[in-house]
């Protein structure tokens, strides 16, 4: 199927049917104008090459992020970067009201946020992980996009992108303040998370398979981004996926050293290493002592 693509601020535009944007790389809109059927077969499989950051409220119909569903309550704070491809189903049944933030990356190019920006692991995650706001939350985010709207409107100045800019990164501030504690106030989500995590490791390790579990592995079992499931557990444990991943694989080979008659070398290949150096060098960096030494404390 073909991808359409948005790649300028002034094209998304012309196909919801607004009027020309006041800033050709930054603009709020208002959902509620926006006309789908004006365009209505593009929008069944697109990509949006730009940051968007949305308020969406009364959406019933379906919208499909790759191959992951998203639906939609009221309240629901959802942020994408460029390139992802986007799905939407049922586009008759749209009633949308709302607001979006849309920005071309070429708007940050040349401040500190071009960089900083890719540090938002939010950008990146699945949208049926999207942000679910109080009502302080929402009007909080709702001033700044108001803000970012009449900053656009008034007479351009030396100062208008740098204003621009600041807003921008005060909204990233606060949303990824708003996931932190999302993460927490949803502590039983995190924990069956981590659960079905440490169970999905399990097995990995009780089949065979020629190579060490990754953090893509276990995202794509779970559904989420890499980067959702890696702040989701850094906020619960205090450590990465990846570093997860290391303490459970340490943790299975503690079990086959001491209980197994194996050698060091097929006890790596079993883990999924491909060179036992690779093996000796990791359990010595979690434990200070090689497998061997290990082995050898239980003879």
């Amino acid at each position: 199927m073909k991808i359409n693509e948005i790649n300028s601020v002034a094209q998304y535009h012309q196909l919801c049917g607004l009027p020309k944007p006041l800033h050709s790389l930054v603009s709020v809109v208002n959902l509620a104008e926006i006309d789908f059927f004006l365009n209505q077969n593009f929008w069944k499989h697109y990509a949006n090459n730009l940051y968007t950051i949305s308020i969406k409220k009364g959406m019933t119909s379906k919208l499909i992020y790759g191959q992951t569903e998203f639906d939609f309550d009221d309240g629901v704070l959802v942020v994408t970067a460029p390139k992802q491809v986007i799905s939407i189903e049922k586009l008759e049944k749209i009633e949308l009201t709302g607001y979006k933030l849309i920005f071309h990356r070429d708007f940050v190019q040349s401040y500190s946020l071009a960089k900083s920006i890719h540090n938002y692991g939010f950008f990146s995650y699945t949208n049926n992980k999207a942000l679910f706001l109080s009502d302080k939350e929402e009007q909080i985010i709702l001033n700044l996009f108001r803000s970012i709207e009449q900053e656009c409107q008034n007479n351009t100045d030396q100062f208008s992108q740098d204003v621009l800019i600041a807003n921008i990164e005060l909204l990233l501030v606060h949303i990824d303040r708003y996931y932190n504690r999302q993460f927490l106030t949803r502590k039983n989500i995190s924990n069956d998370t981590l659960s079905k995590m440490e169970a999905i490791l399990n097995n990995y390790f009780e089949s065979e398979h020629t190579q060490l579990p990754t953090v893509q592995y276990i995202a794509e079992q779970l559904n989420v981004s890499p980067s959702y499931l890696s702040d989701l557990l850094k906020n619960l444990t205090g450590l990465t996926a990846q570093q997860l991943i290391h303490e459970k694989l340490i943790e299975k080979a503690k079990e086959l050293l001491s209980t197994s008659n194996l050698s060091v070398s097929e006890i790596a290949y079993q883990l999924g290493f491909e060179f036992p150096q690779s093996f000796n060098k990791l359990f010595k960096k979690k434990t200070d002592l090689t497998p061997l030494e290990f082995k050898q404390t239980f003879n």
